[in-house]
Order: C-alpha cells, then structure tokens, then sequence
C-alpha cells in the first residue's frame, strides 16, 4: 500500500459489523469527522463500528480502540472482541490471546466450530454509580423509568447493568411490537443516563432463550450486540428469569451467553466473518476491495 492509502478488514460478528485496522506500527490518522464518513452507510464503507488495534501498553497481545459510527470512542464491544481475537489467534497460532480495552483485558479463546470465538466479558457491575445513573437506585434489576402515559406505559422498568458500558432492558412480550427506532434516541439520551446507554427489548423464551431488538448508542438500530446479548442474559438470570446459560436470539443470528457462577464472569460465543480486505484513499476516503473474505487475512493485522 502507498502513504495515500490504508487496508483494512472489513468483518461482521451476526451483522453487527466492523472496519478493522492494523495501527500498531503506525497511528492511525484519523479524527471523528472522518470516523462519521467512512462509517456512512450511503456514500462510506460502513459499519456500526470501527475498530483500531494498537499496541497494548498493558502487555497484552494488544490494545483494541473502538469507535462508534457518530464518531464517539466506547470502552466495550462483545462482537469486536470476538473478531479481533480471531485475527490474533490465526496470527500467532494459539487457541487463545489477551485483548486489552478500555473495560479492562478481555481473554478470547478458539470456539467449537471454524471462526466461533468465545470471550470472557469479565464480571457485570449493577451498582447504581457504576452504570452509571443520574440518581441512587439499591435495586437495579427494575429502575423507576417509563415511556408513555403515566397510566399506560409503553416500556417500564427497566433491568440496568454495565457490561463495559451502559444498558437498560426493558421486558416485553415481542420486541418487534414497538418502535425502537423512534423510543431507541430517546431512551439512549434520557436523563438517566449521564454516558448514554444502549437500549434492549427482550422476551424470554424459555430457561435457556431469550430473543431481543437492540439500539446501540452512537450506533441505532443493529443486527448484534454483544455486550447487549450478555446484559440481557444477565439481567435476566439474576431475576430468575432464565438459567444461567442461555442462547441469545438477535436479528442477525445467536450467541450463547453463560454467566458463569464460579466466578460471576460472562462467556460470550458466536460466528465470525471476514467480508473482504479493503484499501482507503486518506486523500478524499474513498475505498476499493482488495481482496476476498473469510479467509485467515494476517497481513493486515499483524
């Protein structure tokens, strides 16, 4: 590639999908007015989010630095994690690497089956202060908030827990029945989230299924979350809605979540994809594809 251009991995985890860049030799140069380009789906390459992997300052096999689409930097993404730590597994060879984020360090191993990867999320925090909310709640597994009529809400009470960001699941009987792409802005933006917070419906199943729709913050509407498919799974196990292991149904496929009680870590397993390498122009941000997908692609993050 020339100093004009920069390859990237453009990869998905169940639809939730990413624009990866290999920054470790060098930084990645660009800014948040940027970030929004390339991530437009209409004139850009495209993604929910983007994702730059650096060096690790804390030894880990590396840093990963996640964007969303608005431009705004997160500290968490399940399905990123999972991509990134199937890039460095086929790199270096081994069935598990260390991945270092702004949530902590996150451990990615081999899944059962060809590009399934499994990561410990770490420990859940349900503090009201580590959500974090507005105002104390002592019982986070159903806060004070609706919308609608006082009388006759629409969405009430919603479980919240932070799994490396915010999140508020609401419980419904079939989450296509509302309108999340009206609700999702403001509920992700509502006082009670002093950082914002990604907005889940979910109807449980059965012990061991639960089906949701989410709305990312900074994002919208999208076809995984992973970090979204482990609250619920959360949320719902320590209100004994469901057994500790479950499959979570998201629009673009399933991730089986287990929030392991030995140690109160969330394991997190689902399928992987490389749609294709790619090349961006940094003079006006254009793209071209450079090569096919899913296969092992080391030569960009390496």
């Amino acid at each position: 590639m020339s100093a004009r251009t920069l390859p990237f991995l453009k990869m998905n985890g169940l639809g939730n999908d990413f624009v990866v860049w290999d920054a470790r030799a060098q930084a990645l140069p660009l800014d948040a007015d940027a970030i929004r380009r390339i991530g437009d789906r209409e004139t850009g390459i495209g993604f929910d989010q983007m994702i730059t992997v650096e060096p690790s300052p804390a030894g880990a096999d590396a840093f990963m630095r996640i964007h969303n689409r608005d431009g705004g930097e997160v500290s968490a993404c399940g399905n990123a994690t999972r991509c990134v730590g199937r890039l460095l597994m086929e790199e270096t060879g081994r069935d598990a690497v260390t991945i270092e984020t702004r949530a902590g360090l996150l451990i990615a191993t081999a899944g059962p089956v060809p590009h399934a990867v499994t990561v410990d999320m770490g420990q859940p925090r349900f503090r009201w202060d580590e959500i974090p909310l507005a105002e104390e709640f002592h019982d986070t597994r159903a806060i004070e908030l609706q919308v609608g009529p006082i009388d006759a809400p629409l969405l009430h009470t919603p479980s919240v827990v932070n799994v490396g960001n915010p999140h508020a699941v609401f419980w419904v009987r079939d989450p296509d029945a509302y309108d999340l792409e009206r609700f999702g802005p403001l509920l992700e933006n509502h006082p009670m989230f002093p950082e914002r917070a990604n907005i889940s419906l979910a109807h449980v199943l059965s012990d061991a299924e639960i089906e949701i729709r989410v709305w990312e913050r900074g994002v919208g509407l999208t076809q995984a979350c992973g970090t979204a498919a482990c609250a619920v799974a959360v949320a719902a196990a320590r209100d004994r809605r469901t057994d500790r292991r479950v499959t979570v149904h998201l629009p673009g496929g399933p991730l089986v979540i287990e929030w392991r009680e030995s140690d109160d870590h969330i394991l997190m397993t689902g399928a992987t994809e490389i749609e294709y390498e790619g090349a961006l122009d940094l003079a006006d941000l254009t793209f071209r594809r450079t090569g096919p997908g899913d296969t092992p692609i080391l030569e960009v993050v390496r």
